[in-house]
């Protein structure tokens, strides 16, 4: 079993994420599960999901503590938030970030495989909004390979209708643009 955490602030689309990989997950023929972890927060506040995908059938319904893989939507949460905070060794660290891997890892102290795409510049680019949540799905798929790109066609055109479009396009240069750097 893979187990993701996506570190957000309210309304930049975590959730939407989560829900929309174990979607993808489902779409591929395997186990997907998803669901956000946050309270009475408003917009801007910081969030949690989390998702777990696996080939077989997943009974556990907790918190995910020891993930493989953690995505951030919003750079600003690495001053205050531990995001390697439980990750597996070998795991991935998955950033929107305009920075490059070297500055973040010296900035930062990420020692952990790390995964970086300007998510937000794509989506404004794409989609003409600062929200980046499918377009780091394309950075999920280049970092993992834990799901298909073209299983997400399905869940995200679903999802977001007549603006799919838009947003698999910028799923797909997030895809194109991710950097992989080795922990």
């Amino acid at each position: 079993m893979v187990e993701i955490r996506f570190h957000g602030r309210g309304g930049q689309g975590a959730v939407t994420s989560a829900e929309l990989t174990a979607l993808a997950a489902i779409e591929e023929g395997k186990f997907g599960q998803a669901f956000p972890s946050f309270g009475p927060e408003r917009r801007g506040a910081p969030v949690m999901a989390f998702v777990r995908v696996s080939d077989s059938p997943i009974v556990t319904r907790e918190k995910v503590y020891q993930p493989d893989i953690v995505i951030v939507l919003d750079p600003t949460l690495l001053k205050i938030v531990n995001v390697e905070e439980g990750l597996k060794e070998g795991g991935v660290v998955i950033l929107n970030t305009p920075k490059s891997a070297a500055q973040v890892r010296e900035e930062n102290g990420i020692k952990a495989r790390l995964a970086t795409v300007d998510g937000t510049k794509i989506a404004v680019e794409t989609m003409r909004v600062p929200i980046a949540n499918t377009t780091m799905l394309g950075a999920l798929v280049k970092a993992t390979g834990l799901i298909r790109m073209s299983c997400l066609q399905g869940p995200i055109k679903h999802r977001f209708g007549p603006i799919a479009d838009k947003n698999l396009k910028a799923c797909s240069r997030a895809f194109d643009e991710t950097q992989l750097v080795e922990g």
